[in-house]
């Protein structure tokens, strides 16, 4: 065994702690405040400090590793008497991360290839938080957990998405990430069966898998993938993830349309049009509020159909985009967006008459797709579909006079204390798809589609 699976193997038995939750109650951050002063303060040399001890522990002399995961553990589970978080979330939260580790590392050992690491660590951790969540329900049999899967399952890829963005030793914003996210799916009204749960991970991380292995997803981009195509499925249904998919899959293969072209005209998208983690949330981010809002609309009272209208037209707009943009980014002849006059290819803000046919097409398309998935009529196929071209005008308006304007050029003095910060394409692209999705969910409102 080598010192690296040592430690994370006694990390993952400090995690076990966790499962005292449901007895301890309020009590329940007590071991790990406990571990986190033996860390600090008592262990500073023996076995049990090289156990433990990081290399930056060992110059230090203290284990601050420990510490720190002790301690961002006794931070969540204060979240149980303070805002009467249930246990399960915090067990599973906890050993996600220290069950993940521990088959991340295990698994390097073996294959040290990104994509290898990051499975490893969403199916460990998964297992791991899917025990503990059993465990819990054995000690507390009000904690029934017949979404358990589902639980474990977005624990596990959202930890690896956050580890992905964020550096590996910021275990208190994965926990806490985790910790919040299980919490709200458990608040949801849901009623989703075992089975039905099932078959959702299955196809989100079969279609995550298959997105990577064709080079359309980077790792990073095939786990928020899997994540997103999760959470649709389970929030709203196969249906709404027919529309995801659609938009993927197509705009994914539409990077590679004329990609020698345009990477000569230095148009083309980073890792050979593979879509990574921002990518995918930037077009992604507004649907996902949206199928949030849907499933918990019976906690409030608002209308649910209109949430179908901000989810598809958020899409629409972020087909009509894509498509627009990688099929227009071949053609010569550019103009730009405000003024029409001809600017190099690449212009921010740039479009072409081919680029523009292209987006309308795909905005027909995804609104077409929502009329045979969703409960959506006729005129409303015809309101998404505009509503996605508006948001691929937004993106270009938003191109020609905003991106890459630093935050000081744009606001003034009042965002000189932001640093050195620009508007990018992925702020563009998620502000053109909010637009489209507001401007959906609005018109259907005013023509009588979707009351409030």
């Amino acid at each position: 065994m080598t010192r690296t699976v040592r430690r994370a193997g006694a990390f993952a038995a400090v995690g076990v702690l966790s499962l005292f939750a449901p007895v301890l109650g309020a009590a329940a951050a007590a071991p790990f405040v406990a571990v986190a002063g033996l860390a600090a303060f008592v262990v500073r040399e023996g076995w049990l400090f090289e156990v433990f001890a990081r290399s930056g522990d060992r110059e230090a002399g203290t284990l601050y590793g420990l510490a720190g995961f002790a301690l961002a553990a006794a931070g969540l589970a204060l979240f149980i008497p303070l805002f009467d978080m249930p246990p399960f979330v915090f067990v599973v939260s906890i050993l996600v991360l220290s069950g993940g580790n521990l088959a991340e590392v295990v698994a390097t050992h073996y294959d040290r290839r990104p994509v290898f690491a990051t499975t490893a660590f969403v199916i460990g951790g998964a297992l791991f938080g899917l025990a503990g969540h059993l465990v819990v329900a054995l000690a507390d049999p009000a904690s029934v957990p017949p979404l358990a899967v589902l639980y474990a399952a977005s624990a596990g890829l959202l930890a690896a998405l956050v580890r992905t963005v964020f550096s590996r030793r910021d275990d208190p914003l994965v926990l806490f990430s985790a910790g919040l996210f299980v919490w709200v799916l458990y608040a949801l009204p849901l009623s989703n069966s075992p089975s039905g749960i099932a078959a959702a991970v299955a196809v989100s991380a079969g279609f995550g898998v298959l997105a990577y292995v064709l080079d359309v997803a980077t790792v990073s981009g095939m786990v928020t993938g899997v994540l997103a195509g999760l959470v649709i499925i389970v929030l709203g249904g196969f249906g709404w993830f027919a529309l995801l998919i659609a938009f993927f899959g197509i705009g994914g293969l539409s990077s590679r349309f004329g990609y020698e072209r345009k990477l000569e005209r230095g148009v083309a998208e980073d890792n050979d049009g593979a879509r990574g983690s921002a990518n995918v949330l930037a077009n992604a981010a507004v649907a996902l509020a949206a199928v949030v809002g849907f499933a918990a609309s019976p906690l409030f009272p608002v209308e649910n159909t209109v949430f179908v209208f901000v989810f598809a037209g958020s899409l629409a707009a972020a087909m009509a985009d894509t498509l627009s943009s990688e099929v227009g980014g071949v053609f010569d002849s550019p103009r730009l967006i405000t003024t029409l006059e001809p600017v190099p290819p690449g212009t921010d803000g740039g479009v072409t008459w081919q680029g523009v046919l292209a987006g309308v097409a795909g905005s027909v398309l995804v609104a077409g797709l929502a009329g045979l998935a969703l409960p959506v009529s006729l005129i409303g196929v015809v309101v998404i579909a505009t509503t996605g071209v508006i948001g691929t005008v937004v993106d270009s308006l938003l191109g020609a006079l905003v991106e890459n304007y630093r935050f000081e050029t744009v606001m003034g003095g009042f965002a000189r204390g932001l640093g050195d910060r620009q508007i990018n394409n992925t702020a563009v692209n998620f502000l053109a798809t909010l637009a489209a999705g507001a401007a959906c969910g609005g018109l259907a409102v005013t023509v009588g589609l979707a009351p409030l």
